[in-house]
Order: structure tokens, then C-alpha cells, then sequence
């Protein structure tokens, strides 16, 4: 008679032991009786009827998930591959649940679908240029369809675009071309600055001849520090004054 005493003291306390679980603080635990939703239990240490009720956990972290390489062929006609990362975080867990199958997979769907859709209608220029402007227009999109679901979409970006081998190369023989006219022009505005500072030169020097002189001078002075030339004068360097005298 004892020993059936403590056996079933000991199915008691192993029923009641099953039924504990522990929540944590990032998750909710959504409770289930015989299949029908009760309640949704916070964190800490709960309890259930082992074998009568389930519980099914929900994350409430910000959760990532990437977007698959989509085939996309812009406006423009231009064939690219792209992908991105979708933030989100379940707001109603019961909802979450509930409402859809399994709505990880539903929203990276939604978000591979927004995607294609978004970068199609627009040329490749203005997806290189304006990341962020597609990144938003995707996640208005989901965050719209998943609105339902208890879903919050935090943030759509696109990660990476890889363009065909001879569009790359185009785009380089482009970019070279525009580094190679902008060289050009500043090298022309600097010619036209060293010829106006030329001139303006030339009119004060031919105001003196003193400043004749002195430029000479410099420049056998430029000629002499090489000391590997000989310098004649065929002629007194008196000629190159001017006579700046009205008659």
C-alpha cells in the first residue's frame, strides 16, 4: 500500500513538473487548449495542463531576413540582379500566428515580389543613385500587406546590384570619359588664367625699362645657374630700351 502511495505522489509530481515552462523576456508564449487559442502568456515561469494544453512561442526581437538575388529588367531595359535585407518585428503575436501559416517565409515572399516590382518600373540610373528611395517604396508595400497580420516593417535597404559584365565595362568607359573631359576644361581654364596673367605682365613690363632689364636679368640668371652654356650678346644691351618719350 505504501509503495502505490509514493508511485502516485511521484506521477503527481512528474505531471506537475512537465507543465512548467519558462518565457523569456524577448518571446510570448501563446497558449492552445485542446486546439483552441486561450491566452497569450507573458515572461516568467508558467504553467499549462501538461498533455490538454500546448504553448507556441513568438520572438518580439527585430528579426532579419534577406531577400534573394531577384532577376529585375529595368525600364530601361537593363538586366540586373538585386537583393536586400527586410527589418521587421512582430507587434501582435497572436495575429502573427493565427493569421498566417508562417509569416517569415510570407513576408520574404512579399518583400522578393515588392522588389521586383519597385526596381522594374524605374531605369537602372535611378536604382545606382537612389538606394534608399527604392528601399522605402518596397517596405510600403509590405509593410501594407502584413499591416493584417500583426507585422511592423521597421526597414527594406537593398544590398547589392550586379549588372552584366558589358554594362559594367560600358559604365566604366563612361565614367572615364567624363574624369577625362573634366580634366580637359580645367586645363583649359588654367591655360586661359596663365595667358591673362601673361599679358597683364607684358603691358606693366613694357611700361618700364628698368622692368625690361630686370627681367632680362633673371632670365640669364635662370640661363647661368645650369653653368653648362656660354651666353653672347650679339648686340649692347642698351637697344632694348625703349624710348617712351613723346615727340
Amino acid at each position: 500500500m505504501d509503495i502505490i502511495i509514493v508511485v502516485l505522489v511521484g506521477l503527481v509530481v512528474l505531471f506537475l513538473l512537465s507543465g512548467i515552462r519558462i518565457v523569456y523576456e524577448y518571446k510570448r508564449a501563446l497558449k492552445f487548449r485542446f486546439g483552441s487559442y486561450i491566452k497569450t502568456l507573458q515572461p516568467g515561469l508558467r504553467w499549462i495542463i501538461p498533455i490538454i494544453e500546448t504553448i507556441q512561442l513568438v520572438d518580439i526581437r527585430v528579426i532579419t531576413i534577406n531577400i534573394v538575388s531577384q532577376e529585375v529588367m529595368t525600364e530601361d531595359n537593363v538586366p540586373c540582379s538585386i537583393d536586400g535585407v527586410v527589418f521587421f518585428r512582430v507587434d501582435n503575436p497572436e495575429k502573427a500566428v493565427i493569421e498566417v501559416e508562417n509569416f517569415q517565409f510570407a513576408i520574404s515572399q512579399l518583400a522578393q515580389a515588392a522588389l521586383r516590382d519597385v526596381c522594374g518600373k524605374v531605369e537602372l540610373d535611378t536604382i545606382l543613385s537612389k538606394r534608399e528611395e527604392m528601399g522605402k517604396d518596397i517596405k510600403a508595400i509590405v509593410a501594407e500587406e502584413t499591416l493584417h497580420w500583426g507585422i511592423v516593417i521597421i526597414d527594406v535597404k537593398i544590398k547589392d546590384i550586379q549588372l552584366p559584365e558589358n554594362m559594367r565595362r560600358m559604365m566604366a568607359n563612361q565614367a572615364e570619359a567624363e574624369r577625362s573631359r573634366r580634366a580637359r576644361i580645367i586645363l583649359s581654364l588654367a591655360e586661359e588664367q596663365a595667358a591673362e596673367n601673361l599679358l597683364a605682365a607684358g603691358r606693366i613690363i613694357d611700361q618700364s625699362p628698368s622692368a625690361i632689364k630686370l627681367r632680362l636679368y633673371q632670365t640669364l640668371a635662370n640661363i647661368a645657374a645650369e653653368k653648362n652654356s656660354t651666353i653672347i650678346f650679339p648686340f649692347p644691351e642698351e637697344i632694348l630700351h625703349r624710348d617712351t618719350k613723346k615727340d
